[in-house]
């Protein structure tokens, strides 16, 4: 286990670093306003022709692009002129965003927008060591107290606040030190999340195999195939149809006009919002989102048993995401989905609903857009079933359903160690830079 690899220390001696939120640090350690650690850059760029770089609080600064396209428009090095140069080393903070950790020292040279502060770190300091604690929930939470707005989606660090704020400041062999234990030990964190993370994408492909194989060939191993006449189906029991989805259930457009601004914890109608099905599989009691009557539409309505699919998408493989409607109270349709009302006759609902999972892929044929993509509600016309009695229907659904329900509880114990290992590199991270546990 990675967390054991890690034998604590202590400094033997610490005081009071007069700081509430700081609380201790090692005795020869010191203190210093940001502003006597980094002086800040402004200088332009003459003609905009220098990379572009941008800086989030997950990747912290990348290299974004020579161009970039903004409403829609490829914008070119003209249109960055002004901008702010970077060099490398550097630290770039958004300053919109400073306070959830949108900042970070630049490992290129390039340019950045004019509402990006630019640092740099005097030499006397180690950039590498600050890397990690400017980034620490301790300092975006002091950020955030330091930043001007009432809103979190206005909140301003500016640079006379940023400067403001007390720096830890260890002696420089401890700084590059505790980097360079920092940077081994987080790596292997890292490593050991990147191989939980693909054991997770297996468990979602023996997902995928178990409904494919369910709904396309049954649960009878022994049953006599015949050739389906569609490709991607491919061979299914000789007793199944092969029939079109639009005969086997009605298609609705969503069009419901709320927005997410507009969603309320509690109300009359469940409100199936574009940005919140597309996170999940199945809207039931944990789904907690509502509307009222002024966004009711007879056309709308979704009843227990549909499905509803994700006809636009930022990224292809979200595109066709499909969520199953588990609830008896009625829901609203918003739009960019569409639902699928199974003809119940013909027609299970949960099981139109796991075919789904197979044959949206599909649809990603039909997509069309560059940054946005999309299918239309015609293209569901061109989609073939395999489709056993209904009795049939219910079996396979079930089983899948019992199948699907194992390999959640995996995929959700992995996702809880994965969740471990990121609290513990947080924890580690912020025990060294501020001389909780000793290094060197």
């Amino acid at each position: 286990m990675v967390a054991t690899e890690t034998k604590i220390q202590q400094y033997a001696r610490y005081k009071d670093s007069g700081v509430e939120w700081l609380g201790e640090i090692p005795e020869h350690w010191e203190l210093r306003r940001i502003k006597y650690l980094f002086k800040e850059i402004n200088v332009r760029s003459e003609n905009g022709d220098e990379d572009l770089l941008s800086v989030s609080q997950y990747t912290g600064v990348t290299n974004k692009s020579d161009k970039v396209e903004k409403g829609g428009m490829l914008t070119n090095a003209a249109t960055l002129e002004g901008y702010k140069k970077v060099a490398k080393g550097d630290l770039v903070s958004n300053i919109m965003l400073a306070w959830n950790g949108s900042l970070g020292f630049s490992p290129f040279d390039g340019i950045t927008s004019p509402a990006y502060s630019i640092y740099r770190i005097l030499e006397s300091n180690y950039n590498h060591y600050y890397h990690y604690l400017l980034r620490t929930e301790l300092y975006k939470a002091e950020f955030k107290r330091n930043s001007s707005g009432v809103i979190e989606s206005r909140l301003r660090l500016y640079t006379d606040d940023f400067f403001r704020i007390n720096a830890i400041l260890p002696p420089k062999e401890e700084q590059t030190a505790i980097a360079h234990f920092l940077d081994d030990k987080t790596k292997k964190i890292d490593q050991a999340i990147a191989i939980k993370e693909q054991q997770i994408g297996l468990l979602k492909d023996r997902k995928q195999i178990l409904i494919h194989k369910a709904v396309t060939q049954g649960l009878n191993l022994n049953v006599t195939m015949k050739d389906s006449g569609v490709e991607w189906i491919g061979e299914i029991p000789v007793e199944w149809e092969v029939k079109k989805l639009f005969g086997l259930s009605y298609f609705v457009r969503g069009n419901s006009s709320f927005s997410k601004d507009e969603l309320l914890s509690n109300g009359e109608y469940v409100a199936l919002q574009y940005g919140k099905t597309y996170k999940v599989n199945k809207v039931d009691e944990k789904y907690n989102f509502y509307i009222n009557d002024e966004f009711y539409k007879d056309t709308q309505i979704v009843n227990y048993g549909d499905t509803i699919v994700i006809s636009t998408s930022e990224t292809i493989e979200d595109l066709g995401h499909s969520a199953y409607y588990n609830r008896h109270d009625l829901g609203l349709i918003g739009g960019e989905q569409i639902l699928l009302n199974p003809k119940k006759e013909k027609i299970n609902g949960h099981y139109l609903y796991f075919y789904s999972k197979v044959f949206l892929k599909e649809l990603r044929k039909y997509a069309t857009g560059i940054k946005v993509f999309r299918f239309n509600i015609n293209d569901l016309k061109t989609i073939y079933l395999a489709v056993p009695p209904l009795s049939e229907q219910k079996e396979i659904s079930d089983y899948i359903e019992k199948g699907c329900q194992k390999i959640e509880t995996a995929i959700g114990l992995k996702q809880q160690e994965i969740e471990k290992l990121k609290e513990y590199k947080g924890s580690l991270i912020n025990s060294c830079v501020t001389g909780k546990i000793k290094v060197c």
